[in-house]
């Protein structure tokens, strides 16, 4: 959804490995990492890094 946006010029992202040109095409920095935080985007790559992307965005939101 991000990708058709300017939004992801310059941020530090994850996801699919399907789609990481896409991101990259996108001006995204495609990282391989379980989750990446930037700012108040949380991304992850895949369904088994859920507990992970959770524990991320809980940590965020109790900010």
């Amino acid at each position: 959804m991000l990708i058709d946006t300017d939004l992801l010029k310059g941020v530090d992202i994850t996801g699919y490995k399907s789609i990481r040109n896409d991101l990259k095409n996108a001006g995204a920095n495609y990282k391989g990492e379980e989750v990446v935080i930037n700012k108040n985007i949380v991304t992850s790559r895949e369904a088994k890094d859920i507990p992970a992307f959770n524990r991320e965005s809980l940590k965020l939101l109790a900010k």
